[in-house]
């Protein structure tokens, strides 16, 4: 592919990208990692003139897919696209074929997915604080799903648990339909979950109800709907964060430039319009802010799964 008209002045100067670019996404062809990894390899071929390819390497949360970025030579021609939990969460409920503090460069911060704290019809309450009263003042507590025992929702119920005093119920599921089957039959009070078609669904039904979200701010969608954080659950505002990562020996000046254009993509309207329609918010940083919070997010879930008494299953 011919580099076009509009190639940045740094990347005119550089060798860089001399041949494809490998893209690692840790789950499965389909899903939203691996819809916005294409969009964004697509978008960046056309200016540095190189294509980008998307490979597919699904599995254990997306530590196998992870863990083949890592062990790659670090040379600028394999990144990885996904949610920072492979670096952050799972290091410390399972084994890892990697370091993510030393194996792993967080390159890009891309976008986060909030996630909804969401009522069943099991559950009458209107608001987050009657969720409260009744797990303090209700003999079997309220019940709260989410898609997995060690994941970031389950860390959720945690921190609400911690802050609150409350009885909150934990009910994990190992995601896919059942997880949503029950939820649309109320088997359970609260659910909490990214948001996505299936989810989105029952909510126009009246199926499920959105009582808090987390994020930095309110959705621009749900603009009367609270987030965790103003609530007072600091602790418990977490999202799900994704971006691109490169092995650790990967040359600075390489993966400066790969930031530099993730940015440049995230400043236009129309990617950011992409990543609301899949219900995602852009999360642009620099480099250094993005491995500094995947280094505290590593932190912040060590203590609460320890705390927590959570064990690898």
């Amino acid at each position: 592919m011919a580099v076009g008209s509009g190639l940045p002045a740094w990347a005119a100067q550089s060798g860089w990208p001399r041949h494809p670019v490998r893209v690692i996404v840790p789950y499965p062809a389909g899903g939203v990692n691996d819809v916005i990894a294409r969009q964004f390899g697509e978008r960046m071929a056309a200016t540095l003139g190189q294509s980008f390819v998307v490979e597919n390497r699904g599995g254990a949360g997306g530590t196998i897919g992870i863990a083949e970025m890592a062990r790659s030579a670090g040379d600028g021609y394999t990144f990885a696209f996904g949610a920072i939990s492979p670096l952050t969460l799972n290091p410390h409920i399972m084994k890892v074929g990697y370091d993510p503090l030393r194996d792993i460069a967080p390159v890009a911060s891309v976008m986060y997915a909030p996630v909804y704290v969401l009522a069943t019809t099991a559950f009458k309450g209107n608001d987050f604080a009657a969720v409260l009263d009744a797990a303090k003042n209700h003999p079997k507590g309220v019940s709260v799903a989410t898609s997995g025992y060690g994941t970031l929702a389950h860390i959720m119920v945690e921190q609400l648990r911690r802050k609150s005093g409350a009885n909150l119920v934990h009910v994990p599921y190992k995601g896919g339909s059942q997880l949503i089957t029950d939820a649309a039959g109320a088997q359970f009070d609260l659910l909490l979950a990214n948001p996505y078609a299936p989810i989105n669904a029952l909510i126009a039904e009246g199926k499920l109800r959105v009582l808090a979200v987390t994020g930095p701010r309110r959705m621009p969608a749900l603009a009367q709907i609270p987030t965790l954080g103003e609530l007072g659950f600091t602790a418990a505002n977490l999202t799900s964060t994704f971006g691109f990562y490169a092995p650790a020996s990967t040359p600075a000046d390489i993966q400066q430039r790969f930031h530099a254009e993730v940015n440049r993509l995230l400043q236009s309207a129309e990617m950011q319009e992409r990543l609301r329609k899949l219900d995602n918010m852009a999360y642009p940083m620099s480099q250094q802010a993005f491995a500094t919070l995947v280094r505290q997010d590593y932190v912040a879930n060590a203590k609460v799964i320890s705390e927590a008494g959570i064990q690898a299953q």
